[in-house]
């Protein structure tokens, strides 16, 4: 198939890159022609402006855009729906708030385009590992598509079947899922996002236990020396706490056993604070998550050990790295 690629980023070039590998037609565009120029060397079309790329496209036309949420996201969208004929899809594979693309995909609706929003998980991995899709919009649409998420999801691999899903929708084995209508992608990566502040604030609470065994606070006979890098590996091997996440924790401990590179200053992207907007909208208790999500906010006044590992965790899954703060 083919698809036209809005967004050249950390995720953006690396889903154009697999794509391709499978076989699919890549027309790519960015503001900054670097990126372009470079997929243009592994056989994409890059092209010059949005209208060129549409213009070199057959209809009906999908285009994703991958791209910050909020403004970066609308305008393009608005710029875009000027463009494409009545049949064509926008897909919205950024972290937009759910609640904008319902807004988006009815106003779309109403020139002849579809919509489609897709929560994507993967990270800086996605070309290696594949990418965990949630998919909102119409059926005939998603399935029309289905090659495209097909060749992006991380597929079966070695991941055992779980009993008793006979007759339920294959496709989540594969990687990817048609969760409902416009914004039904994005409320369920929403909360998905949410879901691994928590995880990610358990395994840097728990490393910072484990390194303060020795504080000098103790009694001298309770002191432990711990190896944290050690001890992350065989939690690795067979224990019941073992994830990517962790697996990224035992990376970075190996490299640097104390995180000293690491300030701890965490930023947050705003999928913690939409999924404790609608938990309050839905009178849904969510205490570990939000206590995750406020010491987020904590860490950018003091820091601790706890957030050095969080820091580390999301520069291994996501490459983000700490914004650099002005003195005192």
């Amino acid at each position: 198939m083919q698809l036209g690629m809005i967004g050249l980023g950390r995720m953006g070039g690396n889903i154009v890159r697999r794509l391709m590998q499978k076989g699919h037609q890549c027309f790519v565009y960015d503001r900054d022609p670097a990126p372009g120029a470079t997929l243009a060397g592994e056989g994409a079309a890059a092209a010059a402006s949005l209208k060129d790329l549409v213009s070199a496209m057959k209809a009906p036309r999908a285009v994703w855009v991958m791209l910050p949420a909020g403004a970066p996201t609308e305008q393009t969208v608005e710029a875009l729906s000027g463009l494409l004929e009545p049949g064509d899809v926008i897909i919205d594979g950024g972290n937009s708030f759910w609640q904008d693309d319902i807004r988006r995909g009815k106003a779309l609706a109403l020139k002849g385009l579809n919509y489609v929003d897709v929560g994507t998980s993967g990270g800086v991995w996605g070309l290696e590992r594949g990418y965990c899709m949630m998919i909102g919009g119409d059926k005939a649409v998603i399935e029309r598509l289905d090659p495209i998420f097909k060749a992006l999801a991380p597929g079966r691999g070695a991941i055992a079947p779980t009993p008793n899903r006979d007759g339920r929708d294959s496709r989540a084995e594969e990687g990817y899922l048609h969760v409902g209508p416009c914004g039904a992608g994005h409320f369920v990566k929403m909360v998905h996002n949410g879901i691994e502040y928590g995880l990610m604030q358990a395994y840097a609470e728990g490393f910072d236990i484990l390194r303060n065994a020795d504080s000098d606070a103790l009694p001298e006979a309770h002191r432990l020396s711990l190896d944290l890098a050690d001890i992350s590996e065989v939690w690795r091997r067979g224990s019941v706490i073992t994830s990517w996440l962790l697996d990224l924790t035992a990376s970075a401990l190996a490299h640097e056993d104390k995180l000293e590179s690491y300030s701890g200053f965490i930023e947050d992207s705003g999928e913690g604070r939409w999924t404790l907007m609608a938990a309050i909208e839905e009178a849904v208790p969510a205490e570990v998550l939000s206590a995750a999500l406020y010491t987020r906010f904590r860490s950018r006044q003091t820091h601790t050990f706890a957030e050095k590992i969080i820091s580390a965790m999301r520069k291994g899954f996501g490459g983000h790295i700490e914004p650099k703060r002005p003195a005192g």
